[in-house]
């Protein structure tokens, strides 16, 4: 999701994705097909296709992301139905569930722009050779003149 946000009008093919965040190819098909589901992403086969954003990174957060991979879940019942658990969560499932709280309050309220031009000097997941021919600012993620 960072390299594409950083190309938001080009079709970034599965193998350069691969290339650059140095996830195995298999590996990234299913999570391009699990992004896709979310519809977060868009991708067009064949020559010449590829992924982009759905929409603006402005308008997707690091929840819908995460969500989207492996959803973060409340924990609202004892998980191993113990009896003398019932109507209450024990002290381990209560901060397990405090921490699946607090994560979902923090990644639900950071766009994946925000996340992205946080540090303009480093860019998340992606490698600098891929992502050179672009250029973060304040204002948008748009592409570098050359």
């Amino acid at each position: 999701m960072s390299c594409l946000a950083y190309m938001p009008d080009d079709l970034v093919s599965t193998a350069e994705l691969a290339e650059v965040t140095h996830v195995p190819m298999n590996y990234l098909a299913k999570v391009l097909q699990s992004l896709a589901k979310a519809d977060l992403i868009t991708g067009r086969r064949g020559v010449g296709g590829g992924y982009r954003l759905a929409r603006p990174a402005s308008e997707i957060s690091m929840l819908d992301v995460i969500n989207a991979i492996n959803p973060i879940e409340r924990i609202t019942e004892c998980p191993l139905k113990l009896e003398n658990h019932t109507g209450k969560l024990c002290p381990l499932h209560s901060r397990l569930d405090e921490a699946a709280r607090s994560i979902i309050d923090r990644f639900g309220g950071i766009s994946l722009h925000d996340m992205l031009a946080e540090d303009p000097t480093t860019r998340p997941l992606c490698n600098t050779e891929m992502t050179a021919r672009v250029d973060i600012t304040l204002g948008g993620i748009n592409p570098k003149k050359s």
